[in-house]
């Protein structure tokens, strides 16, 4: 059995139905650093969560195992930091020696392998495997894996960014060009449903556009304007799970929400999904008659230093029970 420890201040189950993997990576940030600081901040927070508070508390905790954060992980995101750091400097196309490129390439790589054995031994056992980061770069493998095992899944990113750029600043599993590698890489994500969407290229979209339908973005513009105009969020929340398949997995980026909520995320951008909103919405889909086959949360990044700083950490591990809750709901899990 691998190290676990406890969530929520609840001990690890001795049969977990969810099991989540830590990712302490953020070495291809562009903007600020923080997020491989987030799971370690997620699991100290979390024992601040009440866990009787509301219809997604579930008793998702008693189901849920913790692995133990790999110290060669937090190694290999300080050395490789060191490489990215006056690339990324440099702005959206650096000059970097090829041997460097390499080595950071390789080093995402390592990752993606690691979560795509994660998630293989996890639905193997009959489980959810969960992504905890960490940069949005960190859940790649787990979901190729998981869309091999579900054909036709579709995958609800909750995010500021379309993600849609190839290899970013050269470096082929950057942050931002995660939705971009899932589509190039995942024939069996049928449906990418992009929601919160407020920051991206001309070229992002029109590739968007260019996907025959595989790729449905709801701007945060578009929100907003319906939200003038008298629609209610339910309809809107229904008319983006009504593009989703039987089988999701949710790729949360803590920066689809208001930063007033995430502070210290690593791109942060006026507007986003407020906290009922984003709770409405996960309600909303764990009543609609889909199942949650896997999800990951990335991009919290606590701060430094300051008695505030824990906010990031508490939303995210409030957001983190949430996700949790959806996927004991929609599986039909019932705590012993």
């Amino acid at each position: 059995m691998p190290d676990l420890q406890p969530l929520f201040g609840v001990e690890p189950p001795a049969s977990p139905k969810i099991t989540i993997l830590p990712i302490p990576f953020d070495a291809t940030a562009s903007y600020r650093k923080g997020a491989a600081l987030g799971p370690a901040a997620i699991v100290a927070a979390s024992a601040q969560v009440d866990l009787s508070s509301g219809p997604l508390s579930v008793g998702q905790e008693e189901l849920t195992a913790l692995l133990a954060e790999d110290p060669e992980l937090v190694s290999l995101n300080e050395s490789i930091t060191k490489l990215t750091a006056p690339i990324s400097a440099q702005g959206e196309f650096p000059v970097a020696h090829p041997e460097t490129l390499a080595e950071v390439n390789k080093a995402g790589e390592h990752i993606r392998a690691l979560t795509h054995r994660f998630a293989t031994r996890t639905l193997d056992e009959g489980g959810i495997p969960v992504v905890l980061g960490g940069e949005h770069s960190t859940p790649l493998g787990s979901i190729e894996a998981v869309a091999a095992r579900h054909p036709g899944l579709g995958l609800l990113q909750i995010d500021a960014h379309m993600d849609f750029r190839e290899a970013f600043q050269g470096f082929t599993h950057s942050h931002a060009a995660i939705a971009w590698n899932v589509l190039d890489r995942c024939e069996g994500v049928a449906k990418l449903v992009q929601f919160g969407i407020r920051d991206y290229s001309a070229d992002e979209m029109a590739f968007g556009r260019s996907q025959s339908g595989r790729v449905v973005t709801i701007t945060d513009f578009e929100m907003t304007q319906a939200l003038h105009e008298g629609r209610s969020f339910a309809s809107i929340a229904a008319s983006v799970i009504d593009h989703l398949p039987e089988l999701v997995y949710i790729s949360f980026d803590i920066d689809g929400l208001d930063p007033a909520l995430c502070p210290h995320t690593g791109t942060p951008v006026p507007g986003g999904l407020l906290w009922g909103q984003i709770n409405t919405l996960l309600l909303m889909l764990a009543r609609s008659g889909r199942r949650v086959v896997g999800f990951d949360l990335v991009e919290v990044a606590p701060g430094e230093g300051e008695p505030g700083d824990a906010w990031d950490a508490n939303v995210g591990a409030r957001v983190l029970h949430a996700l949790l809750g959806v996927a004991t709901l929609t599986n039909g899990f019932t705590p012993s």
